[in-house]
């Protein structure tokens, strides 16, 4: 109980900060374009009254809290699942291709990770390619992905697929580096002292040490992966989806239904992080582990 108040305490603190100061900056935002429709209307409203028409925008700069938050729950839940206006079906349109780029990246990682660790070379020629290919935006990449992808057949789902996969697998690589990595000198003469193969000292100790720092790398690809997707449904002119919400409101300027898409995004990431996190301690109280 201790340690839930001591964690629930901090983050409502910072979150009340965050919505005073979201109040504060909408209001400041609003208030130049509030002006100009009050000069119009030869209206001189008190200072309390601007606010509240600052607030109450319907195209607004910056959406109040209050705002956003009625868009979210009529979207989410008073609207039928299969509407395309409906959050929880733009959400999982997107999530689908979450999972399978986030599955594609995690085996891809997992699998040039042992290649780095068991072959000098790759480590050598491979480590720094990877890094460098980090470095390209991912918008600049994703519409070559999809025009690339497209001129061979492949549309839909799985071009999206890739673009959360080249975005999720360079953390997994990297963790399980780590972690493959970690056991120590003398962990590792005790094994050739026992004269384990390679295969053995692989899977009972290089595995093991590595588990931590796989489901570690993994909360940070699945989140890329969200992000992936969403960036990936911009220049394919999705109708559904995350990345589809945020396209339509940028063309029509509906700043709230857009603040609204961002919330969507990040509970479902929010949501896959706590499930990726929970699959690791999971994986690790069967392993023998014990809570901290």
């Amino acid at each position: 109980m201790d340690t839930f108040r001591d964690k629930l305490i901090p983050v409502t603190s910072i979150l009340a900060g965050v919505i005073v100061l979201w109040y504060v900056f909408a209001v400041i935002l609003n208030a130049p374009f509030q002006r100009d429709l009050d000069t119009r209307a030869n209206e001189t409203p008190g200072t309390v009254e601007f606010i509240g028409k600052t607030l109450s925008q319907p195209k607004p700069t910056l959406p109040a809290p209050h705002q956003v938050a009625v868009n979210f729950f009529e979207n989410t839940f008073l609207r039928p699942i299969t509407s395309n206006r409906s959050l929880v079906y733009n959400a999982w349109v997107t999530l689908s291709s979450t999972l399978l780029g986030f599955a594609f990246g995690t085996a891809l990682g997992i699998v040039i990770a042992v290649g780095i660790v068991h072959v000098a070379t790759l480590d050598r020629s491979l480590m720094p390619w990877i890094i460098a290919s980090q470095t390209i935006p991912i918008l600049a990449v994703a519409p070559m992905i999809i025009v690339v992808l497209a001129a061979i057949g492949i549309t839909g789902l799985i071009p999206k697929a890739m673009i959360s996969t080249y975005l999720s697998f360079f953390p997994v690589t990297v963790g399980m580096v780590k972690g493959l990595r970690s056991p120590e000198l003398m962990h590792l003469d005790l094994m050739h002292t026992y004269n384990a193969s390679r295969a053995q000292t692989f899977w009972k100790l290089r595995v093991p040490a590595s588990v931590p720092f796989l489901f570690t790398s993994m909360k940070v690809a699945v989140a890329a992966s969200l992000v992936g997707a969403i960036v990936g449904e911009l220049p394919t002119g999705a109708v559904a989806g995350i990345g589809a919400k945020l396209l339509a409101g940028a063309y029509y300027s509906q700043s709230i239904d857009i603040w609204s898409a961002l919330v969507a995004g990040s509970i479902v990431a929010a949501l896959l992080v706590m499930v990726v996190g929970m699959a690791g301690r999971l994986v690790d109280r069967a392993m023998g582990g014990r809570p901290a």
